[in-house]
């Protein structure tokens, strides 16, 4: 009960309210200050800064106490017990609006902060709505449902066409393909046959198969996945209020001061006064508003910032890490060869037979060679005799050609020879990271269709320009090391680790880290969730990345915009520069009022107002950050 009284105190509605009395309060005390004359304002039934004092002092109040009462050693002191013993004493005194002035400051300055540090949790719920709940067992040749919580080890399963595999197994009959981006992110989906591993949560596209569970529950990759972003969360420690690291010491020293005043000049308004303009106000307002401006000068330029820790440890990162599908590239397949090794027939054409072959395929490969035809305008053929071989390739008749499209194991299996041209150009092609789809018709390869994602324009000036910052560039993939080291040579990247699944990529960051270094984690899958979770920093791309990315992400990019990276270091560095000021300013303003206070020339009425003043010069250098320029100091390539 009195937890929720304090918390309906300490919200904004009531925090605008305590102001507004205040600010009633204020006239009268400006007008006699100005013009020496009292004003009478007797009419009122009682002092408008009373109910300051009582909405915000009663949530400083408990919060001083429970810190006493719950924090060890030195913690027990804290700027909110400052403030309340201050509060007090103007209370004593009879100044009430010196009381109510640093209540309500400290309750504005708790809203900003908890306002740039809050973060939603709906990520790891919806990465935890991911886990199967049911499975299909095979006993006996007899099959039967059961929820994924009773699947043990050992167990056969049958995963048919688009349903999610429940657990890791092995394949022990039929031919697939999986798209298993889930945990590793490859954009396309990986041929698997018998004998071959598949992880829970994976989605089986095409032939029906057969597995043996082996890592059942709390084992299975996913769950180690929703355990690796839950543990990261857990580690993530809140913004340390400086105020609060100060209090061990401003504390002592405030009550010294104040004691000293008083028993010099046994005059006890100038040991209140003393306390007054010695609360940290201004300290903890430096922090949370220069912050809230320089979020919304980046919610200008399309980024999200999520917290005030993300921008101060973005300015100290010294590596940054990137995922590959759908953060240096597109994630979208399209076609880039056409190779024909038929001299009769020409790109064009050859296009024109396999995709007229491949228009029924629910295959990737296939959806992008069709949409690249249809994109050239190509008038297709209808298709007879379509056949697919699940994981390997298709057969059709166009305009009585026996076509075949698929793998090289697929042309090879069924009596298609490839010389060593054919042979040279596929080895180039892998090399280069694509995919390919060979062709055969009436015995014979015709031609090669390779298919490669799509590099982001903006990939190889943005990490020229990190690197001419000295930021260090590594490349974290789960894609195959031909396909990783064909893209990092693209954009300059020296650094590559490939063929990782998703907790390699959280051991590779701890490793950097360990080596000393700040990380800033790229990434936009939902295998890239734990690693953007354990990095210093982690930035998702917000336009197309997935939900789940987006929510363990600290930063979010939301135009996909990979050129804002360089931005974000500036406006970081600039941050942490403005917080450092105002720090040192409101020090240097409190170090003068309480000279003053001391010297008599401060009452607790002109000390607040001074110590308001010092408030206002924090909260107007912040507000410099929010039209700040931060332009590209180089051309984008």
């Amino acid at each position: 009960m009195i937890k929720k009284i304090n918390d309906l105190l300490a919200g904004l509605p009531a925090t605008i309210i305590s102001g507004v009395f205040l600010l009633l309060d204020l006239v009268p005390h400006l007008i006699e200050e100005f013009t020496g004359k009292p004003v009478d304002i007797s009419f009122l039934p009682f002092d408008p800064a009373w109910v300051t004092v009582v909405i915000s002092g009663i949530p400083m109040l408990y919060l001083a106490v429970w810190r006493v009462i719950h924090n060890p050693g030195i913690r027990k002191i804290s700027s909110a017990l400052l403030i309340t013993i201050a509060m007090f004493a103007a209370i004593a005194i009879g100044d009430l609006f010196a009381a109510g002035e640093v209540a309500w400051i400290m309750a504005i300055g708790a809203i900003l902060e908890d306002m740039t540090t809050e973060r939603a949790k709906k990520g790891l719920k919806k990465l935890i709505s991911l886990a199967p709940t049911q499975g299909r067992r095979v006993t006996n040749g007899t099959e039967e449902m059961i929820p994924a919580e009773s699947i043990r080890a050992g167990d056969i399963l049958r995963v048919l066409p688009g349903e999610t595999i429940p657990v890791d197994g092995v394949i022990v009959s039929g031919e697939t393909s999986v798209d298993q981006s889930i945990m590793t992110g490859e954009s396309l989906p990986v041929d698997k046959t018998v004998g071959d591993e598949v992880f829970c949560g994976t989605i089986n596209r095409f032939g029906a198969m057969d597995l043996r569970a082996t890592k059942v529950g709390k084992d299975s990759s996913l769950q180690k996945l929703i355990r690796m972003v839950q543990d990261a969360e857990d580690k993530k420690a809140p913004m340390a209020r400086i105020a609060d690291v100060a209090a061990s010491w401003l504390v002592p020293v405030a009550f010294l001061i104040a004691i000293a005043a008083g028993l010099i000049t046994k005059d006890i308004v100038r040991a209140v006064t003393v306390l007054v303009v010695f609360c940290p106000c201004a300290l903890v307002l430096a922090t949370p508003t220069a912050i809230m401006a320089a979020i919304g000068q980046a919610t200008k330029h399309g980024v999200i910032i999520k917290s005030g820790e993300a921008l101060e440890k973005m300015g100290k990162v010294s590596t940054i890490a990137f995922d590959k599908t759908g953060t240096l590239t597109h994630g979208s397949l399209e076609v880039s060869d056409i190779l024909s090794f038929d001299p009769d027939i020409e790109e064009s054409a050859l296009l024109t037979l396999v995709a007229s072959a491949e228009a029924r395929s629910e295959h990737p490969l296939g959806k992008a060679i069709v949409a690249c035809a249809s994109e050239r305008q190509l008038v297709l053929a209808d298709a007879a005799d379509f056949k697919m071989t699940a994981g390997k390739g298709i057969f059709a008749t166009i305009n009585g050609k026996k076509l075949l499209c698929g793998s090289e194991s697929f042309l090879v299996e069924n009596g298609v020879a490839l010389n060593d041209t054919i042979s040279a150009a596929l080895e180039t092609l892998r090399a280069q990271g694509k995919a390919s789809v060979l062709a055969a018709a009436d015995g014979r390869c015709i031609g090669i269709l390779a298919m490669s994602d799509v590099l982001r324009p903006e990939a190889h000036g943005m990490v020229e320009r990190l690197h001419k910052m000295g930021t260090d560039i590594v490349l974290l993939t789960g894609d195959h090391q031909k396909t990783a080291d064909y893209f990092a040579k693209q954009v300059g990247i020296r650094q590559v680790r490939a063929q990782l699944l998703p907790e390699e990529k959280v051991r590779s960051i701890t490793e950097l880290q360990e080596a000393g270094r700040e990380i800033c984690m790229i990434g936009d899958g939902v295998n890239d969730a734990p690693a953007l979770k354990t990095a210093s920093v982690g930035v998702a791309m917000g336009g197309l990345g997935s939900d789940i990315a987006v929510e363990a992400a600290d930063i979010v990019l939301m135009r996909d915009d990979l050129s804002k990276l360089p931005y974000l270091k500036r406006l970081s560095n600039a941050t942490v520069r403005t917080i450092k000021f105002s720090i040192t300013l409101s020090m240097c303003i409190n170090f003068l009022a309480v000279t003053l206070s001391v010297l008599g020339v401060l009452n607790p009425t002109t000390g607040a107002l001074v110590h308001n003043a010092g408030s206002c010069f924090v909260v107007l250098i912040a507000a410099l950050l929010y039209d700040r320029k931060f332009e590209e100091k180089h051309p984008q390539k």
